[in-house]
């Protein structure tokens, strides 16, 4: 049984294993999450298919202190007296991704900002801090279910499918982090949580506006996934590869291109796909193609995702 007590012995082998791209549950103050290394995209591509996560949303990157989270992100002033007033706590702060950040793009589903908090649980914090890594900690459930407050429900949802699953009892709250953007001067409540707008507004004096844009551009956990919208079009579905494409391939049998080509699996892992399709498509969208042409993917598994992205990122623009 993966259920194990969170003795100091226990919590550095969930340590080692997570630096060995493996997967964790553990307790924070709000609910039990699912962690993996936040640098490693093979690690993060896991966590969506542990989950059966529909599509690529953005998940929250826990740090054991403000220090490491300006390691990462760029701490505005408003983030910096959000985190002077709450952290460690239930905020959670969207911010614009430091340059130099080692975070993997699938944490951020390709975004240019990263959702980060740093948990006021001891447990917590002490797997932090013996991993040495920041952690990608969604919520410890498939996609759906009702969020687990015990260990018991974690092993409920995933059976053996986590490798390891700290016990440190009933969470505080029971309830998800607040998400706040906080990358300008006005605060924009994105997901309502456990610390509330009126203790927000109390601390800074000024009113907490509510997120109203578009679902189809989210930029935190609790929002559908926004499409990365490359500058090159998209040709999706393609069995060869025009003059002047580049080719995003797929598997070991790939047409052959002129232009440069990027295989995001050549063995066809759908794991190693996900973790590697953020960056290909950047990379392939660096000014010197109008096009990219797309090798198809299969939709089980984490294709479904990684079929979901691709299509928003090749819709039609106004």
């Amino acid at each position: 049984m993966p259920i194990v007590k969170a003795t100091e012995a226990a919590i550095g082998r969930a340590a080692a294993l997570l630096r060995q791209g493996g997967l964790v549950a553990f307790p924070t103050e709000t609910v039990y999450g699912l962690g993996g290394d936040a640098t490693n995209g093979r690690a993060v591509a896991a966590i969506f298919a542990a989950k059966g996560r529909p599509s690529f949303n953005p998940l929250i990157v826990h740090v054991p202190d403000a220090a490491m989270a300006g390691e990462h992100a760029l701490l505005t002033p408003l983030a910096t007296r959000l985190a002077d007033a709450f952290w460690p706590g239930p905020l959670t702060l969207v911010l614009a991704r430091a340059a130099h950040s080692p975070l993997s793009d699938l944490v951020s589903a390709g975004l240019n900002s990263v959702a980060i908090r740093v948990p006021d649980h001891p447990l917590a914090q002490a797997l932090l801090r013996a991993a040495q890594r920041p952690l990608a900690v969604p919520s410890a459930n498939r996609s759906g279910h009702l969020s687990p407050t015990r260990a018991e429900h974690v092993l409920a949802d995933f059976g053996d499918g986590v490798a390891l699953i700290l016990d440190g009892g009933p969470t505080a709250h029971g309830l998800e982090s607040t998400v706040i953007d906080a990358r300008g001067a006005e605060p924009v409540l994105l997901r309502p949580g456990a610390v509330t707008a009126d203790q927000i507004e109390a601390v800074l004096g000024m009113p907490l506006r509510r997120a109203t844009g578009s679902s189809d551009t989210p930029t935190s956990p609790g929002q559908l996934a926004s499409h990365y919208a490359p500058r090159a079009r998209l040709r999706l579905e393609a069995t060869s590869v025009k003059a002047g494409e580049a080719l995003l391939a797929f598997g070991p049998n790939t047409p052959q291109s002129g232009a440069r080509t990027i295989n995001l699996s050549p063995s066809g892992d759908l794991i190693e796909a996900a973790a590697n399709l953020f960056a290909a498509l950047r990379a392939l969208d660096d000014g010197h193609v109008d096009a990219i042409a797309v090798m198809p993917i299969p939709g089980n598994g984490l294709g479904e995702a990684i079929n979901d992205r691709l299509k928003r990122a090749g819709a039609p623009r106004g």
